[in-house]
């Protein structure tokens, strides 16, 4: 997910070496690494074949620390008899974290965060606890995390996670398999549930994996076709929060599920949803370094040291040193605002909170009183706040013009992008006509760094001359005199800039909605901007009633891991019908309502045409999540961008990689500079969560 305004009312929706195996394909036991050297690449002494297409850094095993330590306030309550012994909390082998910038911290201390929601969505950001793999390296490279090793059979189609032995619940309870198979079996394969299938847990045919548990600690996933991105595709997100669940703790859930209790009730899955939110519940357990406190609905959350996470430092001290995060929800921008330059936070993330580089300067002002460290880390953007059109728009004659390529090429032709870039970016970051990022895997190897710049450059031109030629030759004229071109029969065109009613009013998507409106208005276009409630913003969208959306973005760790923005894969961009339908393959709801008029389908979901662009996406895409060749894989990716040359563009960018705004209080320790990232930040990208990624449970007051 994309974070442009992420949670500033609007939350905007993806990073790496493996040692690959011609027979096995193991996942290292932990990464020493997390700066890349010169000229390294993956390998780990194991004798393992190495995918030298997946460059890196180099991955060595770390040891586990002999002695094992603890906070104080957890020593107290061990001496008292009421905790067991850390060595007795922690799994048999913890994940050590591997940074190379990290200090050895100190116990103790709080951490004022500010939210703009309902403090039930920015935190999840933070924990990376609950996910089987984690991206490390700003994406470059995938570490272990809840599953200490894993391998493949030579063709990649039943792969073998080995979760670590004695890992506990925030409760104390041991975790198992039967939470990931509970999930999986009573959540995900449930049709009263729908919890959906993640992509994780479908061959590169859209069938769903055989998830099986051969014992408390393995978990074994069974193909029907190849799936070497499964590493890939379980580091992405954060899981049981933003991406899939991956496991559930059964032991305290089962209470509020029909299959264990008889008495749950119909309605039984409201509150078995609300027991499940460790965001709102404080007796939901959890895996993360930090575990709900209090929760004042609109008002705050506190988070309590989970005494149980699974995570030590290199000194073998566990994890976090800090005591406390308190997220205080701040609605109102210019309030919120107001209290960041005031000082009042001690880390402030911009994506989440609606910073941008005009308050840089300000800030700069302000640093003897509020104490702030100001970093500018990349973004990753492919493309900065962007447009595009409902590709399955309801209305016929108004979907064809949208869907006729030429159409859309003229519009970006007609869009002064340095325009945006001075007003909004303050002169940084790339022009572009929309793609992803520069610091996409494979953008940067091979052909990645030329195909990156064809996709950049592609209808880059500010040219509103060739766009109104263009037009002209599509017959969209103006047909009645009043300056404003009709559509080829001689319909009103109107093209309604929508955004939910909520974004900033100082953001970045409504300061480039006024600059594209007045540059197509030069043209004869008639644009009109839309704010639509945000309550029913999705929901129009995806019946195809939305025209355009304009506070996305797009950006990607990996693409082959996710290519939710090379083609339709579910209903929330640029094809949301189609979306749909490709979210449906392999559940018994594909084959289901062909007879009725797409728009009335349940939900509303339509194929795509034969031999068109988006058929032709899909029937590569499947060849990409079954090749095992990293190469060959790049070479397929090409073939996908090149139909976006041909056809696109289907979302309309204006600027990538600029920076993004991260505040971090004088005196706290171990939250990386741009620098110590090793490859200047990738903080835009939903798929590479950050600050999780950067291991937060490590921040410690000096």
């Amino acid at each position: 997910m994309d974070k442009i305004e992420s949670a500033v009312g609007t939350a905007g929706t993806s990073r790496r070496t493996l040692l690959r195996g011609a027979a096995v394909a193991a996942g290292v036991l932990a990464v020493q690494a997390c700066t890349p050297g010169p000229n390294t690449s993956s390998g780990s002494g194991n004798g393992s074949k190495v995918d030298l297409a997946r460059k890196g850094s180099e991955a060595k095993p770390l040891a586990v620390p002999a002695r094992l330590g603890e906070s104080p306030e957890l020593a107290r309550l061990v001496q008292a008899g009421s905790l067991p012994p850390v060595a007795q909390r922690l799994p048999k082998r913890p994940y050590v974290v591997p940074h190379r910038w990290l200090q050895s911290g100190k116990y103790g201390g709080k951490l004022n965060l500010p939210s703009t929601d309902d403090v039930t969505y920015a935190p999840k950001e933070y924990f990376y606890g609950h996910s089987p793999l984690r991206w490390i390296n700003d994406g470059r490279d995938i570490a272990p995390g809840l599953v200490e090793s894993w391998e493949s059979n030579p063709g990649y189609t039943v792969w073998t996670l080995h979760f670590r032995k004695g890992l506990k619940w925030s409760d104390g309870q041991p975790w198992t398999t039967e939470d990931v198979m509970f999930w999986w079996e009573d959540m995900v394969l449930n049709e009263e549930y729908a919890e959906g299938i993640p992509d994780e847990a479908r061959s590169g045919t859209g069938t769903i994996a055989k998830v099986t548990a051969p014992d408390e600690y393995t978990i074994v996933m069974t193909f029907d076709a190849p799936s070497p991105m499964l590493p890939e595709l379980l580091a992405n997100w954060v899981k049981r929060g933003l991406g899939a669940g991956w496991m559930e703790p059964k032991h305290y859930l089962k209470a509020y599920h029909p299959r264990y209790n008889r008495n749950v009730g119909k309605d039984w899955t409201t509150k078995f949803d609300q027991m499940r939110d460790f965001t709102t519940n404080p007796k939901s357990p959890t895996m993360n370094g930090w575990q709900l406190a209090e929760y004042h609905q609109g008002r705050s959350s506190t988070w309590k040291r989970n005494p149980y996470y699974w995570v030590v430092d290199q000194q073998g001290n566990q994890l976090p040193y800090l005591d406390t995060l308190s997220f205080e929800v701040v609605a109102q921008t210019e309030t919120r605002r107001l209290k960041i330059h005031n000082g009042s936070y001690d880390y402030v993330h911009g994506p989440f909170v609606g910073m941008t580089l005009a308050d840089v300067a300000p800030l700069k002002r302000n640093v003897a009183k509020t104490k702030y460290q100001l970093h500018l880390w990349d973004s990753g953007s492919g493309t900065g706040s962007m447009f595009f059109f409902n590709q399955d728009y309801y209305e016929p004659k108004m979907r064809a013009l949208i869907r006729e390529p030429k159409f859309r090429q003229a519009l970006s032709y007609a869009f002064n992008r340095a325009d945006v870039r001075k007003a909004v970016y303050f002169d940084s970051g790339e022009l572009t006509t929309g793609g992803y990022g520069p610091k996409t895997l494979e953008l940067t190897r091979g052909e990645g760094p030329s195909m990156y710049q064809k996709w950049r450059d592609s209808f880059v031109r500010y040219d509103p001359e060739l766009a109104k030629k263009m037009l002209d030759e599509l017959g969209v004229v103006d047909k009645d005199g009043d300056g404003k071109r009709e559509m080829p029969d001689g319909g009103k065109l109107v093209i309604d800039l929508d955004y939910p009613a909520d974004s900033a009013p100082g953001g970045e998507t409504l300061q480039k909605n006024h600059l594209l409106k007045k540059h197509w208005d030069a043209i004869g276009i008639a644009s009109r901007l839309n704010p639509v409630p945000a309550a029913s913003y999705e929901d129009r969208w995806e019946q195809g009633q939305g025209i355009s959306k304009t506070e996305w973005e797009a950006s990607t760790v990996t693409m082959a891991a996710d290519m939710v923005w090379l083609m339709p894969m579910e209903p929330s961009r640029w094809a949301p019908l189609q979306g749909a339908f490709y979210s449906l393959r392999g559940t018994a709801a594909e084959k289901q309502q062909l007879d009725v008029d797409p728009y009335k389908r349940k939900p509303p979901r339509a194929e795509p045409e034969p031999g068109g662009p988006i058929a032709r996406l899909w029937e590569l895409a499947g060849k990409v999540r079954v090749e095992t060749d990293a190469v060959k894989r790049d070479s397929l990716l090409w073939q996908m961008v090149k139909i976006h040359l041909e056809h696109g563009p289907f979302f309309i960018g204006s600027v990538a990689n600029y920076p993004q705004v991260v505040l971090v209080k004088e005196g706290l320790r171990n939250v990386p500079t741009k620098e110590q990232t090793g490859n200047g930040g990738l903080v835009n990208d939903w798929h590479h969560p950050v600050p999780a990624a950067y291991d937060p449970e490590t921040w410690f007051w000096a």
